[in-house]
């Protein structure tokens, strides 16, 4: 994949009109933390910044350094800047030509002057608050002198742009290392520059209506405040390199690497990923599968019982900027972000966290920003959790893990069977799962504007019962291994009486596919045409009955399939929206109603495959439409969600863990 893209001399200030203000870059540092912005340079959205620091509760990820001003002085005198003109005050015209692609994964800017060719790398140091911004003049007559001006706003990640107070910051000196300080109980941001002939200039800044313009599409405040002490400059010769380090960790942490150490040991890093992953695992998707695997630094007692264990604690991001670690979207992403790549032993340990949390034999739904106990609504979550341990133990042969996490797992049963929170609990007439509590969004269609839930799917749901059953066989299975075979044969007792009644409820004949829900809230039965119907056939144990899996399989393709994804709803329902785009409650209202799901094409492959055995490689066209989307959006990565007609736009989160988890799965198990 090349990823090159070329960035011609801004002219216009619309971001709709400019394809680089929506193409952008994603680095994280294992901790939750990250760096993001667009390729141009320009600041669009409230979570872009070069340093969001993931902090010990109940601070959270933090925004520390958004953006840098970066200004070039030639031999003639003349100036030019980089990019990131809302920093700068100064019109676009004044702004370089430049080339960006990813290294490794790691953002690499060109940008080309008279005879001079600068470089700029950006690094985020592993499980460190650290950011390396390093310039190297390549080539040139003479020297450059670089300003590098640093603009922050603290406040939460998410927070508002408008939301912090800008006038109280005040800067701290000791030779070389300088502080940046807000009100008691925020962090410390420490800056300090490495390179020759460097200096700083006190001249204290405040830009005020900096314009967020994906904020102003979304709905939100789009207009806010930066602060600025002044400005390094240092000047550089061919062949010479600067760095500005920024960071809320120690001064003797900070110190302990020089920059080129600290870019060698990210480099052989990520090379060792590679080489651990699965050889026919595209780069790209390996090291996009990093970003989400986390040691999250907040939970400190969740470390310490995982360290007394001779573990570690691990857990999923299941998306950038905005989400936390979602038990649903581990427990599917968890294959392909773990075992496809080699990264078996973290694979355990986030199995192991979530073990610690099942409450009345749930697994969290998530875990707040900034906190540390899990909410507990959904219904799903915890049944993938039994599909992830199942193929983890398949790759890994780890049966000790197993039988550790089996008393657990008897202890899920057992509530479902009996029934649990949120009206989670087995109807004993039919076997089917049913679930549904007022104001609550339990699957994973969970949509939600104040009171309003946009898809509550209350009553017996399709996916939830194929997950069910699954379960069910997998613990019968399990139990029977460790000759529990009375309590095996129960579990197979119900499993069976569950088998014929979902077939005998769910097909829906005159549509040829199966009913989303029965026994709705409403009373009846829910013909709506969506993708969940897909895991009756793809997992380990389907439900559904082989008679039906062609006609099933064949309708989905027919009305949801496109090229990078599923849609949430078939085209033709009243409630098909096309477009996921305005505001919240907008946006809302066609997530699940036609919304494309990059990660549905996973259990489609699966589905597919089991129709159509023994031809991996011809499944492995429907993957083919996302490798362009490597290049656009979030370089590297893959989006949330798409628009459910063409061309496809990509939106939602930049980078979502099941999306590039399921799709480097697939792109394994279709490999020829």
């Amino acid at each position: 994949m090349a990823n090159l893209i070329r960035m011609p001399q801004r002219e216009l200030r619309d971001p709709e009109a400019d394809p680089h203000f929506h193409e952008e870059w994603l680095v994280t540092n294992g901790l939750g933390g990250y760096a993001s912005g667009t390729v141009s340079g320009a600041i669009t959205r409230r979570y872009h910044g070069l340093l969001i620091a993931a902090l010990s509760n109940p601070l959270g990820r933090f925004m520390m350094l958004n953006g840098l001003s970066e200004r070039l002085r030639l031999p003639d005198r003349s100036v030019v800047y980089t990019g990131a003109e809302e920093l700068a005050g100064i019109a676009p015209e004044h702004t370089l030509a430049a080339e960006f692609e990813l290294e490794a994964g790691l953002p690499v800017w060109r940008y080309r002057i008279q005879s001079f060719l600068l470089e700029k790398r950006l690094l985020l140091l592993y499980r460190q608050n650290t950011v390396h911004l390093s310039y190297r003049l390549l080539s040139g007559s003479g020297d450059l002198r670089l300003g590098l001006r640093p603009a922050v706003q603290f406040r939460p990640h998410d927070a508002p742009v408008n939301a912090a107070d800008t006038e109280r910051y005040s800067l701290h000196v000791t030779e070389d290392q300088f502080e940046i300080r807000a009100h008691e109980g925020l962090p410390v941001l420490r800056l300090m520059i490495r390179g020759e002939s460097s200096a700083f200039t006190f001249d204290r800044k405040q830009t005020s209506s900096v314009p967020y313009s994906a904020e102003r599409n979304r709905g939100y405040e789009w207009r806010g405040s930066l602060w600025s002490p002044g400005y390094f400059r240092c000047d550089l010769s061919p062949g010479s390199t600067t760095t500005l380090i920024a960071s809320t960790e120690s001064w003797e942490t900070i110190c302990a690497l020089f920059p080129d150490d600290a870019a060698e040991a990210e480099i052989d890093r990520r090379e060792l990923l590679i080489a651990a992953a699965d050889p026919r695992s595209p780069r790209e998707l390996v090291l996009a599968a990093d970003q989400f695997l986390i040691t999250p630094v907040g939970r400190v007692e969740d470390a310490a019982r995982a360290r007394a264990a001779g573990g570690e604690i691990r857990t999923v991001i299941a998306g950038y900027h905005w989400f936390t670690d979602w038990g649903r979207d581990t427990m599917i992403a968890l294959e392909g972000l773990t075992l496809v790549t080699g990264r078996k032993n973290e694979a355990a340990w986030i199995l192991n966290t979530f073990a610690h949390y099942i409450r009345d034999g749930l697994i969290p739904n998530l875990f707040p920003e900034g906190g540390k106990d899990g909410l507990y609504h959904t219904a799903d979550a915890t049944l993938w959790f039994f599909h992830a341990i199942h193929r983890y133990v398949e790759a890994t042969g780890d049966r000790a893990t197993l039988k550790l996490l089996l008393p657990k797992l008897t202890g899920i049963i057992d509530h479902h069977i009996e029934g649990t929170r949120f009206g989670i609990g087995m109807d004993p007439a039919d076997s089917l799962l049913r679930q549904g509590q007022h104001g609550y969004q339990l699957t994973w269609m969970d949509a939600k504007v104040g009171d309003w839930v946009v898809t509550p799917r209350r009553g017996k749901a399709v996916e939830i019962n194929a997950l069910w059953y699954n379960a069910l066989r997998l613990l019968e299975r399990w139990l029977r291994e460790e000759q529990q075979d009375e309590r095996a044969a129960r579990l197979a007792a119900i499993a069976q009486r569950l088998r014929e009644s979902f077939n005998q409820r769910f097909w829906f004949a005159e549509g040829g596919y199966l009913y989303d829900v029965v026994d709705t809230e409403a009373g009846g039965d829910d013909d709506a045409c969506r993708p969940n119907q897909v895991l009756a056939i793809s997992l380990d144990h389907p439900v559904l009955d082989p008679s039906h899996w062609a006609p099933v399989l064949d309708v989905v393709t027919e009305k949801l399939l496109t090229p990078v994804g599923l849609r949430s709803l078939a085209p033709g329902h009243p409630d098909y929206k096309p477009r996921y785009y305005g505001d919240l409650r907008s946006r809302d209202a066609a997530y699940h109603q036609g919304t494309v799901w990059a990660w549905l094409i996973g259990p489609y492959i699966d589905a597919w495959l089991k129709v159509h055995p023994g031809d991996p490689s011809a499944a492995r066209k429907f993957l083919t439409g996302l490798v362009p989307h490597l290049d656009e959006q979030c370089i590297g990565s893959i989006s949330e969600v798409f628009d459910a007609e063409p061309p496809y736009t990509p939106r939602g989160c930049i980078a979502q863990a099941w999306s590039v988890a399921e799709v480097l799965r697939c792109w394994v198990k279709t490999a020829a």
